[in-house]
């Protein structure tokens, strides 16, 4: 899997689509969870690669909500991106926006974990702490249960990414909030070196 863009490099590509903090955090959140999991999973070496295809999933997504996945591709090849990482972005809209099927297991994880993180990230808003530290999985059930809660992330994504991934549920919750704790930290840090400069 082949990855040309420094990190450097990426951020200022998705900085070059996305104006809103909004995005922005939920691309710095994915690429924090895609590291972690790079690395829980055996793919250390492979890491950087999972972190900017994280990064960059959602890059179309500000400007061109109507054609996610579809527009992606060409702003990421002026870009530099590898065509092998055009592909594992694009994989994560499969069956929404676009019919490229996430094949590797990286792949799968972006799709199981792009809509979870916003349900976990939104559930987190709602505790005392503002913060996943202290999320439990318990708490993460309640609020998936909950249909009206954070409406926009779908279940049902991440119901058939647990599928395609052959993991319970319960796992895939556990997980993602130990790949949240790892990078909330960091990602905190980083917004706010952006309000100072």
């Amino acid at each position: 899997m082949e990855n040309n863009l420094t990190r450097e490099e990426a951020l200022a590509l998705l900085k070059k689509y996305n104006k809103e903090p909004f995005h922005i955090q939920h691309g710095l959140t994915v690429e924090g969870v895609m590291r972690w999991y790079a690395n829980e999973l055996g793919y250390g070496d492979e890491a950087d690669y999972w972190a900017i295809t994280g990064l960059l999933h959602d890059i179309d997504f500000e400007l061109y909500p109507e054609e996610h996945c579809i527009k992606a591709p060409e702003l990421l090849r002026e870009g530099g991106v590898s065509e092998d990482m055009i592909h594992s972005i694009c994989s994560h809209g499969y069956g929404l926006c676009c019919d490229v099927k996430p094949e590797h297991e990286m792949e799968k994880v972006l799709f199981a974990v792009d809509e979870l993180t916003g349900l976990i990230g939104a559930a987190a808003l709602m505790r005392p702490s503002k913060s996943v530290i202290d999320m439990e999985v318990s708490s993460v059930k309640k609020k998936f249960k909950d249909k009206r809660f954070a409406a926009g992330c779908s279940r049902d994504v991440i119901n058939k990414g647990a599928e395609s991934l052959g993991w319970e549920m319960n796992d895939l919750f556990e997980k993602t909030i130990l790949a949240m704790r790892f990078c909330e930290k960091q990602i905190q840090e980083e917004i706010a070196t952006w309000g100072s400069m």
